[in-house]
């Protein structure tokens, strides 16, 4: 199985940083599998996703896209990676636009990547609602007529109508009560397998990450300290750190 996303040693550093946000970070994404990056506040989760939707140049090592050097520069290959690679973010209230109308929304990335435009967008758009369950009138609809998971439902529509390779989750059911973000944990599971996405997921809800993804990296302070088989990291983890998080994890008395 081959390598979708590569980050060979990559580091990163804010300006007048005290010290790098990342350091030497390495790990790559087959494709077809599901990759969660897991973490405490600071650890460097949400940077990782900056390079990796190429919203930012490491400042040492490389990004990699089916093996090739990701180049911001380049016009041509920025346009064929947002093709490939969308995202959905953490908070499904302030990523929606309220002014424009749910067909809209997530008809954007047809019209912004040039893919489908009249009635073939429309039928996309159509198609995408269907595959996150919400009813055909909601195109004419718009946010603040949904609740919170719909919303996110919403956010997730728009980030496959496309019908990406990859789909990077920043943290995509934090800001949703228990019992919605099981519905959209089980939805992005769905997604994952029936449309053969490969999924990058930022949580950090271990139980998500144990739920939903197939391999494991866990970063702490800019740095990966253990990386595997989420089974194998979370059912008996090597490091300290990944330990330590585990114990941290509430649980009922029996």
């Amino acid at each position: 199985m081959t390598a979708i996303l590569e980050l060979r040693d990559a580091g990163f550093r804010y300006r007048r940083a005290a010290a790098p946000a990342l350091e030497g970070v390495s790990f790559s994404v087959q494709e077809g599998r599901s990759v969660g990056l897991v973490g405490e506040s600071g650890a460097g989760k949400t940077t990782v996703l900056s390079l990796l939707l190429g919203l930012a140049d490491p400042t040492s090592g490389a990004v990699l896209f089916d093996g090739a050097p990701l180049d911001r520069r380049d016009r041509g290959t920025m346009r064929a990676f947002r093709r490939s690679v969308q995202t959905v973010f953490q908070d499904p209230y302030s990523s929606l636009d309220p002014r424009q109308s749910v067909g809209r929304i997530v008809g954007e990335p047809l019209a912004s990547l040039r893919i489908a435009s009249g009635a073939d967008a429309a039928d996309r758009v159509a198609s995408a609602l269907r595959a996150v369950a919400l009813p055909e009138d909601a195109a004419r609809r718009f946010p603040h007529e949904f609740s919170g998971g719909q919303r996110q439902r919403i956010a997730i529509a728009r980030a496959i109508v496309s019908r990406p390779r990859v789909l990077l989750a920043d943290e995509p059911v934090s800001a949703l009560d228990v019992t919605t973000r099981i519905q959209i944990i089980e939805l992005l599971s769905t997604l994952a397998e029936t449309e053969g996405m490969t999924v990058v997921m930022v949580s950090h809800d271990l139980s998500v990450v144990a739920t939903l993804c197939q391999e494991t990296v866990v970063l702490r302070s800019g740095r990966v300290v253990e990386q595997g088989p989420t089974r194998q990291v979370l059912g008996a983890p090597a490091d300290p750190y990944t330990q330590r998080l585990l114990a941290s994890v509430p649980r009922l008395p029996a």
